[in-house]
């Protein structure tokens, strides 16, 4: 009798485990490459051309600013000759200023231009990322990798591109 209720027990046990092991969901992997769906925006493409015009200003600007401080210093090196002391030693102070104005005005512009790069761009990736998140819990996936990631090392045959899914959220063709 024993036997008997040993042996059933096992397989009440065995058929229960069968049984939640069935219930498991399937590990879906799926993956992305958010440059290439950035690249594909429109919007993309209008913020490109406001940095492109912001990075251009700046450029005249400094432009004038070396037109100014060349010919600063093309008149002190054409005429220090015939300068007094003093007039040469604040000539070499302001061509000094000049050169640090020039530094501080190409730091400044590269920080603006980052700056806005990251104002113009953040709504964008944030767009991408949040159609990521919903076609991963439409399509059921259990993980989406982003190609533009360099920390991934293998990606599995079976793996499923959400890319398609992702423009279509995003109403990219």
């Amino acid at each position: 009798m024993t036997r008997k209720m040993i042996f059933s027990l096992c397989v009440f046990i065995f058929s229960l485990s069968v049984a939640a092991f069935s219930q498991v969901t399937p590990v879906t992997v799926a993956y992305v490459n958010t440059t290439e769906l950035l690249n594909a925006l429109p919007e993309k493409e209008q913020a490109t051309q406001q940095l492109t015009a912001l990075s251009e200003s700046y450029k005249k600007e400094l432009e004038v600013i070396q037109n100014d401080y060349n010919k600063k210093y093309s008149d002190y090196i054409t005429y220090q000759s015939n300068l007094a002391e003093n007039i040469k030693l604040r000539r070499m102070q302001e061509l000094t200023e000049l050169e640090k104005h020039m530094q501080e005005f190409m730091q400044l512009a590269q920080r603006d231009i980052e700056e806005q790069e990251k104002v113009l761009l953040q709504p964008l990736k944030q767009k991408i990322t949040d159609a990521i998140r919903i076609v991963g819990i439409e399509q059921n996936f259990t993980v989406i990798y982003d190609l533009a990631n360099p920390g991934i090392a293998f990606l599995a045959p079976s793996a499923v591109n959400a890319n398609p899914y992702v423009r279509q959220k995003l109403g990219i063709r």
